[in-house]
């Protein structure tokens, strides 16, 4: 297993175990699986996540968009 083979796997995992607490996972604003996450935060640039809570202050939704540099 190569190295971006074991951060893929490190960052499905967690995404994973998140998604499954019932917390939505969005990339780029659009609803995204831990699997297309973890895909593009390797593969296509650097992502942000900006964490939302809800009223009570519980995590609701992680919300992945492309950090582009100028």
């Amino acid at each position: 297993m190569t190295k971006s083979d074991r951060k893929k796997a490190t960052i499905l995992s967690s995404l994973s175990n998140i998604s499954e607490k019932g917390i939505t996972l969005y990339l780029d604003g659009k609803a995204a699986t831990p699997d297309e996450i973890a895909t593009c935060c390797l593969l296509d640039g650097m992502y942000m996540p900006d964490y939302v809570l809800d009223d009570k202050g519980a995590l609701k939704e992680i919300r992945y968009d492309k950090v582009l540099l100028k």
